[in-house]
């Protein structure tokens, strides 16, 4: 993995318990690469024959150019946050949309297919997951940003199913995902913590905050309190490691070892705090 920086990332432990329950003498180590030494990091995979490789930021752009092939979905995102080998050439893929679909079917047996969805922020999070919520089939996918000419070009990497809205369109939806990184305010001011108010939400539909440190944002809690059914995004974190894991390995991720993992690390790293 390289990343700047990578000290407190989990995928060390997510990635140890998934080789520890499939037998693999595999080790995941996270490397703190400089940003602007991405693509130097992709050569030496190539020259160390490094099985595979996870790339979070700032380098999820510019190992694009040390890349012999982009999946589909790294092409349209512009961003890579998995590589992998096809025979002697680098593939460069993007899992996070598909691995917060992944978790929602795996923890939630929930589908998006069909739905009406809103997704709050126009970044690369919030740009995968729009991307994955058309490809899997659905309805309407509403951008909702403070920027409106960034949700325009959010939208864009949905077509015809994904456009820009408004809090009246979330009020509408029946998956709401938070992609901004809002989502760590005081204690004193718990609307800073907010990407929109709870009460956009309705009590039927499912919401998800793509932060998971802390676990509970004020912004979950708040909508808990209202009976929404909300999640944070530690299952993304791991949906998309299941997915790197398996273009590596061509194993079946152990998803369930990797949750746990992921989930026990993370309480441990509050108990030390």
């Amino acid at each position: 993995m390289i990343g700047h920086p990578v000290a407190h990332s989990l995928s060390p432990a997510i990635h140890a318990a998934a080789f520890a329950a499939t037998g693999l003498d595999w080790t995941f180590v996270a490397f703190d690469v400089a940003p602007a030494d991405g693509p130097l990091a992709v050569d030496a995979m190539r020259r160390l024959g490094i099985a595979g490789m996870s790339v979070t930021t700032p380098h999820k752009e510019s190992v694009i150019s040390a890349l012999d092939e982009l999946t589909p979905a790294a092409r349209a995102l512009g961003a890579v946050n998995c590589i992998s080998w096809n025979g002697e050439r680098l593939v460069g893929d993007n899992t996070d949309g598909d691995g917060l679909l992944l978790s929602l079917r795996h923890d939630l047996a929930i589908d998006v297919a069909g739905r009406r969805c809103a997704v709050l922020g126009a970044g690369g999070a919030a740009r995968s997951v729009i991307a994955a919520l058309v490809a899997a089939g659905a309805d309407d996918v509403v951008v909702v940003n403070r920027s409106h000419d960034r949700a325009v070009t959010a939208a864009a990497v949905g077509g015809a199913r994904a456009r820009v809205g408004t809090a009246a369109d979330v009020e509408a939806a029946s998956l709401v995902i938070n992609a901004t990184t809002v989502g760590m305010g005081t204690p004193d001011r718990p609307d800073a913590s907010m990407p929109i108010s709870p009460d956009t939400v309705h009590a039927g539909a499912f919401a998800v905050d793509l932060v998971y440190h802390p676990l509970e944002t004020p912004w979950l809690a708040a909508l808990r309190s209202r009976g929404v059914d909300a999640s944070n995004g530690l299952g993304m974190l791991v949906g998309q490691a299941a997915l790197a894991f398996r273009r590596w390995t061509s194993l079946d991720a152990p998803y369930d070892a990797m949750s746990a993992a992921a989930a026990e690390s993370l309480h441990r790293e509050a108990r030390r705090a």
